[in-house]
Formats: structure tokens, C-alpha cells, sequence
């Protein structure tokens, strides 16, 4: 299982407000999450998703096309994929284990 940090951008905007893109690309993750194919976490910067990495790249893509979908003719996409493949682990593993490094100190 790999986590993604993925951040959509849409470009050209008729306003600094982007949340109707995001409410929009929640819609996508909210779809794939009912499906059980993936989890995921919506943070102010950026969304977290963990699965299995050939569904991520698909929901990844979904979530590119949202705002070309809303009119729009320019969107960055950032991508940052940890794929650890000796052995399961979840996003709260992560912030588990440096919780407990901090607390071993």
C-alpha cells in the first residue's frame, strides 16, 4: 500500500477562492473511499491518500480533470508518492511512530 500527498491547483481562477475546486475533488475522494478502494485525509494544504498504488494514480487523475470539468483551462498538480513495500502501514502509523520517538526522548 502506498500514501500520496496530492495537491490540485487550479489556475486562472475568477477569484482567490479555490474551495468550490476542493469541495468538487472531496466529491471524487468521498466516491473512491465508499468504494473501499481508498482512505484519505483533506488537511488545509493538501489531501493524504492511502491504497494500493495503480487505483492512486486513477484517483489522482479524477481529481486533476475536476476543474478542467468546472471550465477552467489551466491546473497544476503536485505529487508526492511513499511507496513502502516491506510492509503495511497507514497514514497513522506514520504520525504514530514519531510520536513515539518524541516521547521517548
Amino acid at each position: 500500500m502506498a500514501i500520496v500527498d496530492v495537491t490540485v491547483i487550479p489556475v486562472g481562477t475568477d477569484s482567490p477562492s479555490v474551495s468550490s475546486y476542493v469541495a468538487d475533488v472531496y466529491r471524487v475522494l468521498q466516491k473512491y473511499e465508499e468504494e473501499g478502494k481508498i482512505r484519505y485525509q483533506l488537511t488545509p494544504m493538501n489531501t493524504i491518500i492511502e491504497g494500493e498504488l495503480p487505483v492512486l494514480f486513477e484517483v489522482i487523475q479524477a481529481m486533476h480533470e475536476v476543474p478542467f470539468e468546472q471550465g477552467l483551462a489551466r491546473v497544476c498538480t503536485s505529487i508526492r508518492i511513499d511507496d513502502r513495500r516491506d510492509k503495511q502501514r497507514k497514514m497513522e502509523d506514520k504520525v504514530e511512530r514519531v510520536m513515539e520517538q518524541i516521547k521517548g526522548q
